[in-house]
Formats: C-alpha cells, sequence, structure tokens
C-alpha cells in the first residue's frame, strides 16, 4: 500500500493537518499559552486542563503550516493523561527528533517528525507546540516564538 515508510509518515501528518484532533478551545482550561512562528506564519493557543500535574485535557486553535497543524494535533493525543515530567522528557526526545533525525526511546506516532531534521526551516513549525505546552505548565503568559529556536 506504501512504497516506504516516508509515504506512510507523509499521509499521517497530511491526516492531522486536514482533521486536527483536539481542535477546539477548552472552556475548562487551568493554563493556555500562545506560540508564534514568524518565519512560516504559524500561530496557535494551547488549552490545557490540569488535575495536580497530569494533563487531563488539551486542545489548541490556531492556523498555520501543515507541518504545524500536524504536530499540535499529535502532541494534543500524546499529552492527555501525561505529567509534567512526562511532557518535558518527550520535549527532549521531540527537539533531538526533528534536529537531528535521531529518535532516542519510544515517542510513538510522533516519529513521523524524524525527517524535518531534513528542512531546517520546518523544524520550527514541529516543535512550535511543543514549545507552547512547556509555556503553558511553566505558566509563563509571554507568547512563545520559534525566533530564539537553534536549527
Amino acid at each position: 500500500m506504501f512504497e516506504d515508510l516516508n509515504d506512510l509518515y507523509q499521509q499521517v501528518i497530511l491526516d492531522h493537518c486536514r482533521k486536527p484532533r483536539n481542535f477546539h478551545e477548552l472552556p475548562a482550561a487551568t493554563c493556555s499559552a500562545q506560540g508564534f512562528n514568524p518565519l512560516c506564519g504559524d500561530q496557535l493557543k494551547l488549552f490545557l486542563a490540569l488535575d495536580g500535574d497530569t494533563i487531563k485535557d488539551i486542545s489548541f486553535v490556531g492556523s498555520g503550516c501543515c507541518i504545524s497543524k500536524a504536530s499540535a494535533s499529535l502532541l494534543t493525543e500524546f499529552a492527555k493523561g501525561k505529567t509534567k515530567a512526562d511532557m518535558e522528557k518527550m520535549f527532549g526526545q521531540v527537539h533531538e527528533m526533528v534536529t537531528t533525525g535521531n529518535i532516542q526511546g519510544d515517542v510513538g506516532k510522533l516519529a513521523v517528525f524524524a525527517g524535518v531534521y531534513k528542512f531546517p526551516a520546518r523544524v520550527k513549525c514541529a516543535i512550535l507546540s511543543w514549545h507552547a505546552v512547556m509555556a503553558a505548565l511553566k505558566g509563563d503568559a509571554k507568547p512563545v516564538t520559534t525566533e530564539s529556536e537553534q536549527n
């Protein structure tokens, strides 16, 4: 069906781009964060409903390129039920993966972004939602931007 793994990854990204999961405002949010990627024009707002240190629910709204939207969609699927520590660990793994192509540990479906490192201009698109979720978990009200992101 798929000629190789890259075709499968492209299909997953396109599916999440066209039909993003958890794409709505979350009225019961206990924290939120905004993210902006001036290079591509991606902008999003993440909403989190925390129960102590655990993400009970998460959603996002915004606009952007396919990689940015798919990354936020897959992030929201991954994050439900995870703790702040789980998210910090996965942020490190995802950041390493999108900047170098190296997959460390079990990243599950997020592995679809392993090839992003080959397209340096797209690294910021893939990591934007991750910076935003980390800002939300830290209670940082200032919008995050990808301008400080190193490729």
